[in-house]
């Protein structure tokens, strides 16, 4: 029987794949979960680059919240790293949730970034 970090690296790897089929060139949002934290990136595949970043470790978002670990605080990083995102000059990203399912915090990261102006 398989390990559970083998079962979500080839989910990652079937997602990722699925993703190169369906992007049509755009950037990638990326979304790592933690216990106690949540963090996003936006980032070219074509040239290796992260364009943009948020997460709740930054100083400023600690300032403001709570915890780093509710939905509220993946709404604020939602909506700080689509402000970053659109001040690199980018709107239209493909939204790559990980070995995550689309659901609590990683959903109220994705309608953060919405509101703050990303579309996919």
């Amino acid at each position: 029987m398989a390990s559970k970090l083998d079962l979500e690296a080839r989910r990652r790897r079937r997602l990722r794949f699925q993703l190169r089929q369906k992007s049509g060139g755009r950037v990638r949002l990326s979304v790592f979960r933690s216990g106690k934290h949540i963090y996003a990136q936006v980032i070219d595949d074509k040239q290796g680059r992260t364009l943009a970043s948020a997460s709740t470790i930054e100083k400023t978002m600690r300032e403001g919240l709570k915890t780093g670990a509710d939905k509220d605080a993946a709404t604020a990083v939602g909506k700080l790293l689509a402000e970053r995102a659109i001040a690199a000059g980018v709107t239209e990203v493909v939204f790559d949730r990980g070995p995550y399912l689309y659901h609590g915090r990683v959903k109220a990261l994705a309608d953060g970034a919405r509101e703050g102006g990303l579309s996919f």
